[in-house]
């Protein structure tokens, strides 16, 4: 039978809307979203270029806005999104599951209670993970309120090992654990990929960012906010030029993003004579077609929950340096075979890594990287999605309620 669920989200997000889709062919899929995100509050959110993004968002699945009644709009704030109607809604929708990405803002617990009214199973998307360098003091707070809620209030969509641990911590019971892959849209990237290859895109885009066709370019995509690190690599760089001065003759870092700490990473690099290239800010079309051009893709983040870029690098067949603080890393890096761990937070530690990775990274072997890349793609994702709902709906399967 066809479920009806329902999903509520606080904007449309890139990397959802197309799995929504595709999860509205085998299901009643009604999408709700508590907040009209602007060009300008993408800026605001840490790209500092404001956009909409050229994919479509909203094409493929039913969608509504809801009434966001907050005094200061935004994604930014717990009270953000603040949209009560939601509770109404749950109650004549008649769902038979109620899917929220987060639960951190008012729009979340909105939906929880109504959930917990209605008796609707709940089932939450998160990616938390346990941080080191989360306050003590914050982790005492947390605990006793969180054990005592996140037990009862749902079922949970896990990505990965680090959620897992996450959620048994504050006593979450095993079979309220549902794995369920990050996914991306691993067909349109690896597409995109193989056209651009046959095309001779990479080698254009080689030539335009001064990269010759024996060196080995890194590239990193994303926002340049503090928690990128990108000081680090941009420290590891500097070493590397006295640590492998062959490496580093051949090493290009590319990077495709745009943030606040453009200007002072401009600084050091033209200060310390780097190989460094500032892309700025790539839509989404764009990808497909960057990633193939380097040999590698990094991101050494402190504060990254998963890491959905190195997804992108897979679907183009292309191997990754992750720190092993980002979520990701458990699931996707094998060393040596899918790319590098960064363990630790030295620049000297991640010289090495990257000088390693210069000299092997077009010899890996990329059957594990495809075979990753095709287990994050949508169709298995859908399948997945529907198998937990007709799990946590047992209870309910005599009828409608």
């Amino acid at each position: 039978m066809r479920r009806r669920i329902g999903a509520l989200l606080t904007h449309p997000v890139q990397y959802y809307s197309p799995w929504l889709k595709e999860l509205a062919k085998s299901s009643d899929l009604t999408v709700y979203y508590a907040h009209r995100q602007t060009a300008e509050g993408q800026a605001r959110a840490g790209f500092s270029t404001a956009f909409d993004w050229d994919v479509p968002l909203l094409e493929g699945y039913e969608w509504r806005w809801l009434n966001n009644i907050s005094r200061n709009p935004g994604l930014t704030t717990f009270g953000g999104c603040d949209t009560p109607e939601i509770g109404q809604i749950v109650r004549e929708a008649r769902l038979d599951a109620l899917m929220m990405f987060g639960w951190n803002r008012k729009t979340f617990v909105q939906g929880a209670l109504a959930a917990l009214r209605t008796k609707t199973p709940l089932l939450i998307r998160l990616d938390s993970q346990m941080s080191p360098r989360r306050a003590m003091w914050k982790r005492v707070i947390k605990y006793p309120f969180y054990s005592a809620i996140l037990p009862r209030l749902a079922h949970y969509l896990s990505p990965g090992s680090r959620t897992d641990e996450y959620l048994r911590h504050y006593g979450v019971p095993a079979d309220r654990i549902h794995r369920l892959a990050h996914m991306i849209d691993t067909e349109r990237f690896a597409a995109g990929a193989a056209q651009a290859r046959q095309l001779g895109a990479t080698q254009a885009l080689r030539r335009e960012w001064g990269a010759r066709d024996s060196d080995f370019v890194l590239l990193f995509v994303g926002k340049l906010i503090e928690r990128k690190r990108i000081d680090l690599i941009l420290e590891a760089l500097r070493i590397l030029r006295t640590q492998d001065p062959d490496a580093f003759a051949r090493t290009r870092f590319w990077i495709a993003g745009d943030g606040p700490l453009r200007g002072a990473f401009e600084s050091y690099v033209k200060t310390h004579d780097l190989p460094v290239s500032f892309l700025g800010f790539l839509n989404q079309s764009r990808l497909p077609e960057i990633y193939p051009a380097a040999d590698c893709v990094i991101l050494t983040s402190s504060d990254d929950t998963w890491g959905l870029v190195v997804n992108e690098a897979f679907a183009c067949g292309i191997p990754a340096i992750v720190a092993n603080g980002v979520g990701c890393a458990p699931e996707l890096i094998e060393d040596g075979v899918t790319g590098w761990t960064l363990y630790g937070d030295s620049p000297e530690e991640l010289s090495a890594v990257i000088a390693e990775a210069s000299r092997r990274a077009s010899a890996l072997a990329r059957t594990r990287i495809a075979m990753l890349s095709d287990a994050a793609s949508y169709s298995p994702g859908v399948a997945r999605m529907l198998e937990i709902v007709e799990r946590v709906c047992m209870p309910n399967v005599a009828g409608p309620r």
